[in-house]
């Protein structure tokens, strides 16, 4: 799959995810995906940027912006919603040297946000969706910096946006485009309906569309892609406590002997190479609080214990997890437990919105305060 100058040998996307995709678990899945499949083949996106702040250049998200050394391409997700702020958000990441790729969010579905009038609520607003998009093309022009937008289908079964999205996001000059199949109002809930990335895949032509949505397995990815059409995948929640999904991707798009699936001890090993990567890009303190949540993801499935998950809860030395690792029967295989859906789904709730949002999709009045948000969603 090709976006702008980057030729993918894997038409597969890490998506950005607040809390996550940092630099520490971007690297663990480079690495995972080079040593167990023999190269980096896919796109791994970092945290959720808003431009607003970047243009502020607030500490943590200029700190969220961390790439490491080897990284390539580098891939950065941006929160607009003010085409004026967006362009000289892009600029800076232009002028700067940032990043190689912008990868811009009408996707998240967070009543903070859409209240606003940001995230999901905002394709609905057609002109404005358009002007934005047409700011991060333009402040990129003459660049090898390619702009993508990733969306859901609308904001409820009453409101799809995902076609008119779609076209409008082509026609500004986007690289390429990506679904996650889901209304707003679903959030993570429920089932995505790949119907639509088949109907956005057939409605816009001229550049790649991505799919996203329910993808646990590298299985799921080929079905997805035999059943829409899509030009690639994007997976979130999928990688969640498994990095090493990665690796299995891009094994069954190259057409390659996947690795067998870590054992007990192998995904220890993984725990405490992702706390030394959390503890290098935050310090031991934070780093140690960040990995507690990726502990219960990693050892979804497995016999752990009770009392040993507890503790792994409350870790706070790199020491002190090496000590609670150790505990870990190295030998149990990987069990079928551990597979399937992971991570947030919640359930479906109406949308947040500002007050006559649905009024005239054409308005392309900026909305007021959507914009004042912290990265990373």
């Amino acid at each position: 799959m090709r976006i702008g100058p980057f030729d993918l040998h894997s038409p597969v996307v890490l998506a950005p995810m607040a809390g996550v995709t940092n630099v520490a678990f971007r690297t663990l899945c480079r690495e995972l995906e080079l040593s167990r499949a023999g190269t980096v083949s896919g796109l791994y996106v970092c945290e959720m940027v808003t431009a607003r702040a970047m243009v502020e250049r607030h500490p943590v998200t200029m700190h969220m912006t961390t790439f490491a050394p080897d990284e390539s391409p580098r891939s950065l997700q941006l929160y607009a919603v003010d085409p004026e702020t967006t362009y000289a958000a892009a600029k800076m990441i232009v002028e700067e040297d940032l990043a190689d790729h912008i990868d811009m969010n009408f996707g998240c579905p967070v009543p903070k946000v859409t209240r606003r009038g940001g995230g999901a609520a905002l394709p609905y607003k057609r002109r404005l969706f358009g002007q934005i998009v047409a700011a991060a093309v333009r402040a990129t022009e003459g660049t090898d910096i390619p702009v993508t937008v990733k969306f859901r289908i609308g904001i409820d079964d009453e409101h799809h946006t995902h076609l008119d999205a779609g076209r409008i996001a082509a026609e500004e000059g986007a690289a390429a485009v990506a679904l996650h199949a889901r209304t707003a109002a679903q959030r993570y809930s429920g089932t995505a309906d790949w119907e639509q990335i088949g109907a956005l895949k057939a409605h816009v032509t001229g550049i790649p569309v991505l799919g996203n949505g329910d993808i646990f397995d590298a299985r799921d990815a080929v079905a997805m892609m035999a059943a829409t059409g899509c030009d690639g995948v994007v997976i979130g929640r999928g990688c969640l406590g498994r990095p090493w999904l990665f690796a299995e991707l891009s094994a069954e798009f190259t057409g390659a002997t996947p690795a067998t699936p870590p054992t007990l001890g192998e995904v220890a090993s993984i725990i405490r190479r992702h706390g030394e990567l959390l503890a290098a890009h935050f310090g031991e303190d934070k780093g140690m609080r960040d990995i507690r949540k990726h502990v219960a993801w990693y050892l979804h499935g497995f016999p752990a214990g009770a009392d040993l998950r507890r503790s792994m809860a409350l870790v706070k030395t790199i020491s002190e997890l090496d000590d609670l690792l150790d505990q870990l029967d190295p030998d149990v295989p990987f069990p079928a437990a551990a597979n399937g859906p992971r991570g947030r789904q919640g359930s479906a709730a109406s949308v947040s919105l500002p007050e006559n949002w649905l009024d005239d999709p054409d308005d392309c009045a900026v909305p007021v305060g959507a914009d004042v948000m912290h990265s990373g969603g």
